[in-house]
Formats: structure tokens, sequence, C-alpha cells
């Protein structure tokens, strides 16, 4: 009796050992095969995202949605190789997909503001309201855009401070693209006292617009009396030239405007405070 006890004892801890030996072989073996499933695929990965990169900047797409495309298809691809070896070590893919969403949206919900600067720079770059070279001006912001990004944009401004602006706040806002048509009018309003006769004026500042070498010569120039203020005649001059040359045109213009107007005497007002004293009273008042 008791030599079947010690048998069927002996035989149910065999039973027990080798079911657990079985499955730990197995389960080593679903580790090794989901290692080697994850680096082939990062490999793969890797290797497909570098020709769809590749392709992409052979067809001259904005290199800021290139980045976006790719960053895109490597998270997606990754998932999707995640609940792949999730799967090979036992786990069910509902049960991994159902991880991956909670953390999804506990992660959107810590990051509100990234993912509104997110979503701006898809708008961004789908629409394109300015690529990398252009000047904008945005509120009190302006400059060159160096780097669009998924999240910030970078403008470098004339003294060349770097500028970061979130992308949410740029799709929200009005963006004035100074650099992005092929010419840009220059606007120069000039005043000049009441007794200046306007047609000698006009010479001057026809003059002075002749010596611009820079100016587009299909375009037309006008120099006419913009308005009669108060105390001066406001004379205006409107020229086109290329956007690069914009400043340089402007603040060369501005020089030759002044030196011409004191070489032929004509006086641009300023505004003056006349003082008068009256001492008739402070002498009563000392008597």
């Amino acid at each position: 009796m008791d030599q079947l006890r010690v048998e069927e004892l002996f035989y149910r801890v065999s039973n027990f050992v080798y079911a657990y030996m079985e499955k730990g072989v197995s389960f080593i073996i679903s580790v090794v095969i989901a290692f080697a499933v994850l680096f082939l695929g990062s490999k793969l990965i890797n290797f497909l995202l570098k020709k769809v990169r590749v392709s992409l900047e052979k067809k001259q797409i904005e290199p800021g949605v290139v980045s976006f495309l790719i960053s895109a298809g490597k998270i997606a691809l990754y998932t999707v190789l995640i609940v792949i070896v999730a799967q090979i070590l036992g786990f069910a893919a509902s049960s991994v997909i159902a991880v991956l969403g909670s953390a999804g949206l506990a992660i959107g919900l810590a990051l509100q503001g990234s993912l509104a600067n997110f979503a701006g720079g898809v708008l961004l770059l789908l629409m394109k309201p300015f690529v990398v070279g252009d000047y904008i001006i945005v509120d009190s912001v302006e400059g060159t855009v160096k780097k669009i990004d998924i999240v910030y944009t970078t403008l470098h401004t004339a003294d060349n401070r770097a500028v970061i602006l979130p992308n949410g706040k740029l799709a929200d806002s009005n963006i004035i693209n100074a650099t992005r048509e092929d010419k840009r009018r220059i606007d120069i309003d000039v005043a000049v006292e009441y007794s200046e006769n306007i047609g000698r004026v006009r010479d001057v500042l026809q003059k002075i617009v002749d010596h611009q070498d820079k100016k587009l010569e299909d375009m037309p120039v006008n120099i006419v009396v913009s308005s009669l203020d108060e105390s001066a005649v406001t004379m205006a001059v409107h020229m086109w030239v290329h956007p690069d040359d914009y400043w340089t045109v402007r603040w060369g213009m501005l020089e030759e405007i002044k030196d011409e107007f004191d070489k032929n005497g004509i006086v641009i007002p300023f505004n003056q405070l006349d003082v008068n004293i009256n001492t008739t009273g402070a002498k009563e008042n000392g008597k």
C-alpha cells in the first residue's frame, strides 16, 4: 500500500515538473523568437523609412512635411511591431491595444498644450502659409523662417536673434508673409511745408527714384500728394523692388531724400513748441 502511494506521488511530481519544464522551454523559445522579431522588425522599419525619406526628398517635398511623415510612420510601424511581439509572448492583442490606448489617452491629457502645437504644426505643413526662407510678421514678432518642426517654428530676426514660436499660436494668428510674392512695393511718406512747390518736390523725388538700379522697371512708380495735414503736405513715393532688396533700397532712399532736400532747400517740417512767458502779471504781483 505504501509502495503504491510513493509511486503515485512520484508520478504526480514527475508530471508537474515535466509540465512546467515544457512551459519554461516554450516560454524561452517565445522570448528568443520575440527578440529576433523585434530586432529584425526594427532593422526593416529603419530601412523602409530611409527609402521613403529618400523618395520624398527626390520629389522636393517640404523638409518639415518629410520629417512629419517619417515620424508618424515610425510611430505607426513600431506600434504594430509591439503588438506582434506581445502576441508572440502570449499576450492577447486586444489587451495590448487596450493598454496602448489607455497610455495614449493619459499622455494626451497630460500634454494638451503640446498636442495643440502638434495639430498646429500639421496644419502649417499642409496649408503652407510660409516655408523655410520666408520673411513673416506675426503680431509683434517678425523674422526669417529658419526651421519648421512639428511642434515649434524658429525665426531669425534682423539682428540674428532666434525666436521660437509654438505652432498652435501660429496656426491661430494672422500671418503676414512679406516674401511669398516675387515683388514688393516700397511706400515712403515725406512731409514738406505748405510753402513748397509741389512740382519741384516731385521732380526731386523722381530723380531719386531714377537713381535706384534695383527697382523693377516693368512696374509703375507713383509720386503723389497723399494727404494735407495740419502743418505739412505729405508726399507719397511708391516703387516696386524684389523682396530681397526691400530694406536695402528703402534705407538708401530715405538717406538720399534727406540729402537731396537739403541740397535743394526743401524743408521737412517738424513739431515745434512755442513758449510765451507773461512777465506783466509777475511784476504786478511783485508790487
